[in-house]
């Protein structure tokens, strides 16, 4: 019986299985896989139908990978027929300028020439990822991905927690890990609460073309409203994160196609030529947004259900990545002692690992986005100071360089 047919019959009775993952975006797939190679069944509950998540069309989304994702990917199997579509980024160019700088005053300079590993990252389209992810999904024999099905109810015992499904259904698991999003519904029902603040930024996401090579370079232009990232994508074209206040974000989304480019010319400059847009457009509020826990009883949170963060450093599905294999390592080690999946201190043993690393990004990426949101003289000078002082020091550019590239700290067993 092949995996479509499993998941009907699943979709329409009572059955068990060991880790039921809430959310079938990239986190909850990427989960999914990380177990595949294990004795442990998964079912993958995704309120998105599946017409939805292979449409081949480009978007416009795309991700920064850094170096440990990119090794997590390689472990599930899947960078192989993942690496031609991606685009490696070579440098990153900082720059504290105003709208009419464009990229030209560049502040400082990270190559990946300055570590032993290799490139510090990749971009890769969202069209090429998940669609690798769900077609790996498809394959595993101890997974049933259920497309287009919600969560309605959830409960959780000494010996496993059991899921209500909008169809009728009811997934009994030993664990129920949610990976759905900053509005975990898994969260809530656990009773697990949130705390956070918006930034009354909005950030307009596309795609260009432009006529010059970007040479593999990112690009962070920190403008008064908020930074500017030009993410370098495979063939001469690039992905926009460009952070606005929300009042004008909105007027700016509205706009048709060649005012939008009117409106982002001047920050962006000239420094790539003539640009024009290459898919569709998107705006997201952005936000700060932490769980108050990682775990409940019989409930593990992942990615956006556990931390969102300001995409400021690009670390947001990174950050999400290392929960996964985290997570991975952490429920693997027990089941290979016997001991119970799910058991109060096993999950103790994740939320612990992945505590401080995430609460010290959220701290990191607020700060920044403060201290570099503003055109105050007073902290412009600083800001300079302290970029200076950076480029001046090779042995601080290095950590920097290791840090976004995702190889400091204590890395799960995936993606080293």
């Amino acid at each position: 019986m092949d995996n479509a047919a499993r998941a009907v019959i699943f979709a329409l009775m009572s059955q068990d299985t060991d880790i039921a993952i809430v959310g079938g975006g990239l986190n909850g797939l990427a989960l999914a896989l990380a177990f595949a190679r294990t004795p442990l069944s998964v079912t993958v509950i995704d309120a998105a139908p599946r017409a939805t998540h292979a449409d081949p069309a480009f978007d416009g989304r795309s991700y920064a990978l850094a170096l440990a994702s990119v090794r997590l990917l390689r472990a599930l199997g899947l960078w192989d027929g993942l690496a031609a579509d991606s685009q490696p980024i070579r440098e990153i160019k900082v720059s504290d300028g105003r709208v009419s700088d464009g990229a030209a005053l560049l502040g400082l300079h990270f190559a990946s020439a300055e570590i032993e590993e290799g490139p510090m990252g990749h971009m890769i389209e969202d069209r090429y990822l998940r669609r690798a992810l769900l077609d790996a999904v498809d394959a595993a024999e101890n997974i049933t991905h259920l497309p287009g099905e919600t969560v309605t109810a959830q409960e959780a015992g000494p010996h496993g927690g059991a899921l209500t499904l909008a169809s009728g259904g009811t997934v009994r698991a030993r664990l129920i890990v949610g990976a759905d999003g900053r509005g975990s519904g898994t969260a809530s029902r656990a009773g697990i609460g949130r705390t956070g603040w918006g930034y009354g930024q909005t950030a307009l996401v596309c795609a260009i073309e432009h006529a010059r090579p970007h040479e593999g370079i990112a690009h962070q232009l920190f403008l008064p409203a908020g930074p500017l990232a030009i993410l370098p994508l495979p063939g001469n074209r690039s992905s926009i994160v460009w952070t606005e206040k929300t009042g004008l974000a909105e007027e700016i989304g509205a706009l048709s196609e060649a005012d939008y480019l009117h409106v982002l010319r001047p920050r962006f400059g000239d420094f790539l030529g003539e640009i024009g847009l290459a898919g569709a457009r998107y705006t997201y509020p952005l936000s700060l947004s932490l769980a108050k826990s990682f775990t409940a009883p019989r409930v593990a949170l992942v990615g956006d259900a556990a931390h969102g963060v300001h995409p400021i450093a690009g670390q947001g599905l990174n950050a999400g990545l290392r929960d996964v294999a985290a997570l991975a390592q952490v429920i693997e080690e027990a089941r290979a002692r016997g001991e119970d999946i799910a058991a109060p201190a096993v999950l103790e043993r994740y939320a612990s690992w992945r505590r401080f690393d995430t609460a010290s990004l959220a701290a990191a990426t607020d700060l920044f986005n403060r201290l570099f949101s503003s055109d105050a003289p007073a902290l412009r000078a600083l800001r300079d100071l302290g970029m200076r002082g950076v480029q001046g020091l090779p042995g601080l550019r290095r950590r920097v360089i290791r840090e976004a590239a995702g190889l400091t700290g204590d890395l799960p067993d995936l993606m080293r």
